[in-house]
């Protein structure tokens, strides 16, 4: 075990952590990619300090990159990246984007000229972002959804949009602007569940209409032509981008709206079947978190227009429930772990000059109210959560300690097909299809989300500030995950998969590069395999 005496906190000043560069940015992205999906798994990878050597076996092209520490899962890499040709030269993000869409080429026997678009695009976006700079928001919770300056660190590109006027609502530059509202008439309208936040919100209609709010920009992508429609304007107070874009932050909620544009992934709209299927679900799971020691932003409404089928899903909105409730500061997860984010809620803003003793407390405390609400979802009640970095909203009491996770964005969440039967069975077809998973599918995903995504995340941004902890960090999880094996009425074939996870059996991780490649709808992605810390360690004391 780490002496904590021999670990002393090695954070290094303000002025010499990650510089907000969009070329370098974009290139680790590319590289971290390149090693996780095309390199380690052909064990093209070797250390040799104070580098990562990286082949690309088809080829035969080697990099090199910085390499801060091994780390248990990814390696942790450093810019400048540099191609061996003539001797060690620089290899920036364009020519990195040419080199592994070549090997991508040679793998796959397939070319996808969108692929060095979409790299620019996030590339353009985040150049764009730094140059901008940042508006004040005043509020930290609101200042963690808005700092997300260089996004998912494994994905070839992760802040990509489609558009001009992404800039007017984009939440990294800390933007605000009202809601566009409409009057529909009674009689076009669809809805479910408790919407009144909307009629809170809106202004007065007449008699036989109801007020729907609509995303600007989705106005004028959708531009809705109907009878049964009046224009009313903006109104109301302004609404706040989240680090999602598409949904916004209001007095007393959060509004989920559709978006015609493609973000990172995917365009971005609520389908129809997701739409009752929030509602269904919120009731479903409120009892399900009643016992979970972990809070749950449900989706508890919707409004849309009925009459066409385009209008439908183009101006749906989903009610989700606000932050106001919950105790302490919530902070958003995926800033807590960006080494760039431009928030006080980054680790390595939060923790400044914290001593060993004091960052292992902070990090027990994290994983105890992350980690075993997600492994109890699955393994007693059968609900498959989403616990990805932008899914979760972690409280800190006035220290800075965590004291409670909060889940949200049921979009992601998911039913075991099995142990939910009776309640699928009374939901129309496609909307109880659209929330279910096979038993393999959703621990997959709750593995890959927890764990690679999430709390690797999480423990390398602390491991910065000191990296001979590295590895007691993870002794404190496999703790939290081993407590929860011993605790949780899982049945055989639950507690087998807490077996295999505590045995160091390989976890999945979403290959977005691949997946972007093969252009495949983010539903159909598919999985590499990495390492797993939790086996590689003593058992925890």
């Amino acid at each position: 075990m780490t002496s904590l005496a021999q670990a002393a906190p090695t954070l290094a000043p303000a002025e010499t952590r990650p510089r907000a560069d969009a070329g370098e940015i974009t290139a680790l992205a590319l590289l971290n990619c390149a090693v996780r999906e095309l390199c380690a798994p052909g064990r093209q990878v070797w250390p040799a300090e104070p580098y990562l050597v990286i082949r690309l076996p088809r080829s035969g092209v080697m990099l090199r990159a910085r390499l801060l520490r091994p780390q248990l899962m990814t390696p942790r890499l450093a810019a400048p990246v540099e191609e061996l040709r003539d001797g060690w030269s620089p290899a920036g993000w364009r020519r990195l984007t040419e080199l592994v869409a070549g090997e991508l080429e040679l793998t796959t026997g397939e070319a996808n000229p969108e692929f060095a678009e979409q790299v620019t695009a996030s590339h353009d976006v985040v150049a764009a972002m730094i140059g901008e700079g940042r508006q004040p928001v005043g509020d930290r919770f609101l200042d963690s959804e808005q700092a997300l300056l260089a996004g998912h660190r494994f994905h070839p590109s992760p802040k990509a949009r489609q558009g001009a006027d992404w800039p007017r609502y984009a939440p990294e530059t800390g933007r605000r602007f009202p809601l566009h509202w409409l009057a529909v008439r009674e009689d076009a309208i669809a809805e479910a569940g408790d919407v009144s936040l909307l009629d809170r919100l809106g202004p007065p209609v007449r008699d036989g209409y109801r007020v729907l709010p609509a995303h600007p920009w989705q106005l004028s992508l959708v531009r809705p032509e109907s009878e049964a429609i009046i224009d009313l304007g903006p109104y109301g107070p302004e609404a706040v981008p989240t680090s999602s874009v598409r949904t916004v932050y209001v007095p007393d909620g959060f509004l989920k709206f559709s978006l015609d544009v493609r973000i990172t992934n995917c365009v971005r709209k609520n389908a129809w079947y997701e739409m009752p299927g929030a509602v269904a679900l919120t009731g479903a799971l409120r009892p399900v978190f009643a016992g979970l020691s972990a809070g749950l932003l449900g989706e508890p409404g919707y409004r849309t227009v009925s009459a066409d089928p385009r209008l439908h899903e183009g101006l749906g909105v989903i009610v989700r429930d606000g932050v106001r409730g919950l105790p302490g500061t919530p902070l958003l997860s995926a800033a807590i772990a960006d080494p760039y984010a431009r928030s006080g809620a980054a680790v390595a803003r939060l923790l400044h000059g914290s001593s060993p003793e004091h960052l292992l407390a902070w990090w027990d405390a994290y994983v105890r109210h992350v980690a075993p609400p997600v492994l109890r979802a699955y393994l007693e009640h059968g609900v498959v959560l989403e616990p990805h970095l932008q899914n979760v909203l972690v409280s800190m009491d006035e220290d800075g300690m965590p004291v409670r996770a909060t889940f949200r964005d049921l979009e992601g969440t998911k039913l075991l097909s099995g142990h939910w039967a009776s309640f699928l069975d009374g939901l129309p077809g496609p909307v109880a299809r659209a929330m279910t998973y096979e038993p393999e599918r959703g621990w997959n995903r709750v593995v890959y989300c927890l764990f690679v995504n999430h709390l690797a995340e999480v423990a390398a941004a602390v491991a910065d500030l000191c990296p001979p902890l590295e590895r007691e960090l993870w002794r404190l999880t496999r703790h939290h995950v081993a407590r929860c094996a011993e605790e949780t009425p899982s049945g055989p074939e639950g507690a087998a998969r807490l077996r295999a996870l505590l045995a160091g059996v390989p976890m999945p991780a979403k290959a977005n590069l691949r997946t972007r490649w093969a252009r495949d709808a983010d539903r159909d992605a598919v999985y590499v395999s990495v390492p797993n810390p939790l086996g590689d360690l003593e058992a925890a004391p």
